[in-house]
């Protein structure tokens, strides 16, 4: 017996369903935009390098420096978002089983831990900032001042405290 063939317009429920983003001041479409910007940016330089080595045998020294930065914006960028739409790294089975005020305890628990990390990221990356700053450090491939580098650490990292505390916020209202 043959079995039926498949046509195109048969509907096909997503294997995760799109949930909604919850309702925030900045939309996450900055983050989102900023991360695929950057994504972008990191295919295109790796792509040209390996054309360069693939046809000179050479590379260019400045795409490992400039990658490693674009994957540490990346991060920071992908991780605000992340957090914000509870996709971040837990034990699901303590975080999301058990009674919703057990839940929401850990909910709270954990969105401060993150904010306090966050913060004290943020304090120690601008310390590092500043002393790339104060003693000229500079880059080893393209030579330009470390701090270039290093100031975005801390910029990124009050981003996400401060989304982890509109987060803090909605919880503390009961609004998630």
């Amino acid at each position: 017996m043959a079995l039926p063939e498949a046509r195109l317009d048969d509907a096909v429920e997503p294997i995760i369903p799109e949930i909604p983003d919850p309702p925030v001041k900045v939309p996450l479409r900055v983050e989102d935009w900023f991360s695929v910007i950057i994504l972008g940016g990191l295919a295109l330089i790796t792509f040209a390098n390996v054309l360069v080595r693939y046809l000179t045998n050479n590379s260019f020294a400045w795409t490992e420096e400039i990658s490693v930065f674009l994957l540490i914006v990346l991060t920071m960028t992908a991780g605000s978002t992340a957090f914000v739409r509870n996709q971040h790294i837990r034990i699901e089975i303590f975080a999301d089983g058990g009674p919703p005020q057990r839940r929401r305890k850990l909910a709270i628990i954990s969105s401060v831990v993150v904010l306090l990390f966050f913060i004290l990221l943020a304090v120690l990356s601008a310390r590092m900032a500043l002393d790339d700053y104060t003693w000229g450090d500079t880059s080893p491939a393209i030579g330009v001042p470390n701090w270039w580098y290093t100031l975005w650490m801390p910029v990124f990292a009050i981003a996400i405290s401060l989304r982890m505390l509109g987060m803090l916020r909605r919880l503390l209202r009961g609004e998630q």
